[in-house]
């Protein structure tokens, strides 16, 4: 399913939720869109609070970049643009372990441009 994740900073950034990969999180954020919030940026990952609540499924610390994924400990919306305070090298790493349910399917370095505190929703694609 396609969504769309806007900022002011951003624009509308076209998205994927795959089902696949982590079924019961990605009906649970499918059935709470829209969702909305306000961005915390920790190196290059945004996440914010949701009402979203999921246990841990298939869940890993070392992430793609440009993907979307669940924090269960935070009830978190996350999105991995890049190394975090807590990667070792380039690659994203979270605070601990999540659950990716999807994808960036545009240019992800536009999220490098978001602050924090900025509003952020998601929605599905038109």
């Amino acid at each position: 399913m396609k969504i769309t994740i806007y900022t002011a900073s951003t624009g509308s950034i076209l998205a994927e939720i795959a089902e696949s990969l982590n079924p019961r999180t990605a009906k649970a954020i499918i059935q709470a869109l829209p969702i909305r919030g306000h961005c915390n940026r920790w190196g290059d990952e945004i996440y914010f609070r949701t009402d979203v609540s999921v246990s841990e499924e298939n869940s890993k610390q070392i992430v793609e970049k440009g993907a979307l994924a669940y924090w269960p400990p935070g009830q978190a919306f996350c999105i991995f643009f890049g190394p975090t305070p807590a990667s070792s090298g380039a690659e994203p790493r979270a605070a601990s372990p999540v659950n990716v349910f999807g994808g960036v399917l545009q240019d992800f370095n536009v999220f490098r441009n978001v602050k924090n505190g900025e509003e952020i929703t998601i929605s599905k694609a038109e």
